[in-house]
């Protein structure tokens, strides 16, 4: 059942939990499409996200046939962050310490990957233990040996479970999840509302099945003033 907007807005003034997608929300860019440019083989990933956020393909079959496309090294993923670190979106940092000022716990859920999320989420003071994502996987000498299957963020359908999991976990009764994608939109429910984000990139089907549509964090820091 679709809340109306009204009732968006006031789940997510009292909401115990809110929790953002990463690419393309928290910061500006999609990781993955980064990390394959990085690797000089851009143009091919970036057509097979496309298809992904769209919905037209499982998450867990474009991840794979992305990774496989682009087989970075670690070395490679620790200077793509060194060289071109994730850009925050404007308006996040202050929407998450308002958040957290009212005590309102703050959660990464990502279909990206955990080393790049980490150092998003340490510029953010967001825990580490509050960030979901994917995990690359290297051979002792650097190479790149997959991504860690089990994590529920690498199947479609992952981002609700993290939030069943934390409700379960903490006893949360009212989480709020915030996002750009198809990914972002199926997590709700188990999430009690979702926001619909277009700051950086606006999918249309998102837009019309969202009943809170914002394009910048401005919005939502407003409505924190309501509190």
């Amino acid at each position: 059942m679709m809340t109306t907007l009204s009732q968006t807005k006031e789940l997510f003034r009292r909401a115990e939990a809110v929790c953002f997608d990463v690419d393309s929300t928290v910061i500006k860019e999609e990781g993955i499409d980064e990390l394959a440019k990085f690797c000089g083989v851009g143009d091919a990933v970036t057509e097979m996200t496309r298809k992904a956020m769209g919905g037209s393909m499982t998450f867990k079959k474009a991840l794979t046939e992305r990774l496989s496309i682009i087989r970075c090294s670690r070395e490679q993923v620790n200077k793509l962050i060194t060289d071109h670190p994730p850009q925050l979106t404007p308006g996040v940092r202050e929407l998450v310490d308002r958040l957290h000022e009212l005590n309102i716990k703050v959660f990464l859920i990502s279909g990206g990957f955990r080393c790049i999320v980490e150092h998003v989420a340490t510029q953010l003071n967001i825990p580490l233990n509050h960030v979901y994502a994917n995990r690359l996987k290297f051979y002792f000498n650097g190479e790149y040996a997959g991504f860690d299957e089990s994590q529920p963020t690498a199947e479609s359908g992952g981002k609700g479970k993290v939030i069943s999991m934390l409700k379960e976990q903490y006893g949360y009764e009212t989480v709020v999840m915030i996002g750009d994608g198809a990914t972002d939109l199926e997590a709700c429910p188990p999430a009690s509302a979702f926001i619909g984000f277009g700051g950086n990139v606006v999918r249309p089907q998102v837009k019309e099945r969202s009943s809170w549509y914002v394009t910048s964090f401005g919005e939502l820091l407003k409505e924190l003033e309501k509190i």
